[in-house]
Order: structure tokens, then sequence, then C-alpha cells
């Protein structure tokens, strides 16, 4: 699954897009931005994307009453960006009904902003990272810095940040795909959830971020433009990856189960790609028993489950590190490891 974030962007009060983020190119792509966001809810999403355009360029809300109404009237949950440059504003959004505010230019100039707001906020705080050849933009992306898309992306990882928004500006509003080389970076290079922005294209767009797991997509030019349906967009949100990248040179792959808390490895697994499946379904950890040939829930005659925090891949797509929060015992034994048994100290 991936989370999906149709957008609606608002500048002079409409609903309008951009190309590569040039306010020059603006053009109203809707006649109502409240209805258009009720249609959308109507299509099954769940979230809403708005960014104050007028409020990004002028640095405070500009738009805020257009977007708290948006937000109130089609009952999705929505992120809002754009001027906000205070807790004030900050404040003013999450009390009004706003699900989570992004801080764009803040997390640049005002990193003690987000720390003060992510202490406050917690999970509600996300921080959108424009990137233009790799280098953050800022100032409505009327400005580029000298700070790089990666280096920002693990500071505020380190301020307690868990969402951030990339866009490459060059793919923003050009409907040619979006850069995925970037996404797989930045995903990789994080712990964040990390939506993607700009250049989305297409419903195979939408399933080739799915399948890297990237945590969500935003989806703006391709809906208007009538190139993405947004039921197809919605169906796809809702869809497991495709997984058989990693079962290409074999049908059971190894799965190394690590504790998040301590580093422990606790034990050697193996997975085939119904019980990855389930384990990315559940949040808890299934494998595939090779002497009794079928598949096992940990811990469901033990109790000692072991509950999923991440899982990464090896550089060949044919081995998992799972780390977890372990209940109990993760031996049969009952030792805390499956790995006690010494043979050189």
């Amino acid at each position: 699954m991936i989370e999906l974030f149709p957008a609606i962007d608002i500048k002079d009060g409409q609903a309008v897009r951009l190309v590569k983020g040039d306010y020059l190119t603006a053009h109203k792509v809707a006649e109502c931005s409240v209805e258009t966001a009720k249609s959308f809810k109507a299509a099954g999403a769940k979230w809403l994307h708005m960014v104050d355009l007028d409020g990004a360029k002028e640095k405070r809300p500009i738009n805020q009453e257009i977007i708290l109404k948006a937000a109130k009237e089609s009952g999705l949950k929505t992120e809002v960006g754009g001027g906000i440059r205070d807790m004030a504003t900050i404040e003013s959004y999450l009390e009004g009904g706003v699900e989570r505010v992004i801080l764009g230019s803040a997390a640049l100039s005002d990193p003690d902003l987000v720390r003060e707001a992510v202490e406050k906020y917690g999970e509600r705080i996300a921080v959108g990272i424009d990137a233009r050849d790799e280098m953050v933009a800022a100032e409505g992306w009327l400005e580029t810095s000298n700070v790089n898309y990666i280096e920002l992306a693990k500071k505020m990882e380190s301020i307690g940040v868990k969402t951030i928004i990339f866009t490459d500006i060059s793919k923003d509003g050009t409907l040619k795909g979006p850069n995925f080389d970037q996404l797989v970076r930045i995903n990789n290079a994080v712990s964040c959830n990390i939506i993607a922005s700009g250049g989305v294209s297409c419903k195979e767009d939408v399933e080739k971020l799915r399948d890297l797991f990237v945590y969500g997509v935003i989806c703006g030019k391709a809906l208007y433009s009538g190139a993405l349906d947004i039921n197809d967009a919605v169906a796809v949100s809702n869809s497991s990856p495709d997984l058989s990248r990693f079962f290409a040179k074999d049908k059971l792959i190894p799965a190394i189960v690590q504790e998040e808390s301590t580093g422990d490895v606790l034990m050697l697994a193996y997975m085939n790609e119904e019980s990855l499946k389930l384990t990315l379904e559940t949040g808890n950890t299934w494998f595939w028993s090779r002497s009794r040939g079928e598949l096992w829930n940990k811990g469901a005659t033990s109790g000692h489950y072991q509950k999923v925090v991440s899982i990464s891949s090896d550089c060949d797509d044919d081995t998992l590190l799972i780390k977890v929060v372990q209940t109990g015992a993760a031996c049969h034994t009952g030792e805390h490891s499956c790995f006690f048994g010494k043979i050189v100290k």
C-alpha cells in the first residue's frame, strides 16, 4: 500500500498548478477547491495535500480560510504547507482542523522552530524538502541553498521529524515521472516516512512508488489533466506491492531478525512471498517453515510476538533484515536470542 495525497495548490484564492515551481506558469485547474476536495473524498481518498502558494511567497498565511474550509467540509485528513513560519500559524492550522502542517523554508532557516513544533505536536509536523539539482530550495522555490537534500533530511530526522515530503523541482508539473533515483536515496537514508511529490504522470508511476516502499505520493497535475484517474490512483494506493523481485533467485529467502532497541540478532528464519506479504500487512513477523512445509506466525503459540519496526533488503534484494520489538524470548529454548552458542570468544 501507499498513501495517496491528491493535491490542491491555492494562488489568488483559486486552485492552480505550476510548472517547475514557476509562478508565471500558474493556471487554474478547478472551479472550486472545496468541491474538488469533496470529489477526492467521494472517490475514496483519505488525505488531501494543500499548499498556500501566495503564503509561501509572502512568508505568511494568505489563503488559510479556503484551506480550512476544504479540510472541514471534505472530511479528508489534510496536510498543508506554504507560509508557515511561526508557532502561532502552526497552532491556528492544527486547531482549525488540519491534520498535519508542513514546514518548508523554516526547516532550512529556523530548525529551532521545527524542533519546538515537533516537541509539541509530534507526528502532526512534517517537513517539505524541495530540491533543485539536489540542493534545497526555499522561499517558494525562488531561492536555492548550498544544502544537499539528504543532508537536510538527516538533520530533520535527528530533530524527530517523522514525515518528509520530497520534491524534485525539475519534475514538478511536467508529467514526466518522479525522480525515482533521488526518492530511493532519501528513502534509504532516513527512517522518516517519505512522500513523493512532483512529476507523477500515470498509474504506473504510482505503482512503481508503491513497489519501492515509498510511504506516500502526491498527485496534482496528472489528476487535473486526465492523465491519471482518481479512482485508479485510489485502487493502486490500496493494493499490495509487487514482491516478486525478492524471490527472483529462490522461492525462499533468509530473514535476519534483529531487536531494534538493543541491536541483538535474535534469529534467522526463511520467508516466501506469502509470508513477507503477511508480515507487511499485519505488522508482525510471518515465516515459512522448511521442516513443516507451512506458514508460521512467530509468537502464535508462545505469545512471544515480534512487532515489525522496519524491513530492509540487502544489495542483491535476496536477504532481509527485520528490526522488531520482541515480546519475551525469541528462541524456543527460552533464550532471548537463538545465537547463544559461543564458538570463538
